[in-house]
């Protein structure tokens, strides 16, 4: 497992060990103990997995108070996965990476709370699975819009298709003042 920072502090690239042979291959998604070596300390308490269709867009995502760190992974299909830093208070306020997922390159990227979470599907469908540090809570969901010009993220998609909740979502100067996250 090799595992990389990215330029936002506490984003995480992990590419995993994969071991091919004729019949397909084997890899390891979670091991405490390897995660806990590579500075990923959190515990999950809850999985999810989301099936899409091609040009789909979801997010961008985030809990506030009870954030949210999550552990992303592609069991098919590719995606475009987005970390934005959030935190008002933080130096790489309204900084964002994106990276390429995929069955194929076996990798995972690690958000930890007080940061948005989105993703584009670059292939016919995608199946994503994620790890989440806390229980999904309704009361401290939000969304920021994908677009929003303050973020400027590079979408790889020209016509991203997005649910009604997410085509609603807030442009970040629009926030709730006690919606926003701390740095820790």
């Amino acid at each position: 497992m090799k595992v990389t920072d990215t330029a936002l502090p506490g984003v995480k690239l992990i590419e995993t060990d994969c071991y091919p042979d004729e019949r397909g291959y084997f890899k390891e998604t979670w091991n405490q103990l390897r995660y806990m070596e590579a500075g990923i300390r959190e515990s999950f308490v809850q999985d999810n997995l989301s099936f899409s269709n091609a040009n789909v867009l979801r997010g961008l995502h985030y809990q506030n108070p009870q954030g949210q760190g999550k552990l992303v992974s592609v069991m098919q299909g590719e995606i475009f996965d987005v970390a934005v830093d959030i935190r008002a208070d933080s130096y790489y306020f309204k900084q964002w990476v994106g990276v390429n997922l995929s069955h194929t390159n076996h990798r995972q990227l690690y958000i930890p709370p007080g940061f948005a979470h989105g993703f584009c599907v670059l292939s016919e469908t995608a199946l994503v699975s994620y790890k989440c540090t806390s229980q999904y809570l309704k009361l401290a969901e939000y969304c920021i819009r994908w677009d929003d010009p303050q973020l400027a993220i590079d979408w790889p998609v020209t016509e991203p298709i997005v649910s009604e909740k997410d085509a609603a979502g807030y442009f970040l100067e629009s926030l709730p003042a006690d919606a926003v996250p701390k740095a820790d």
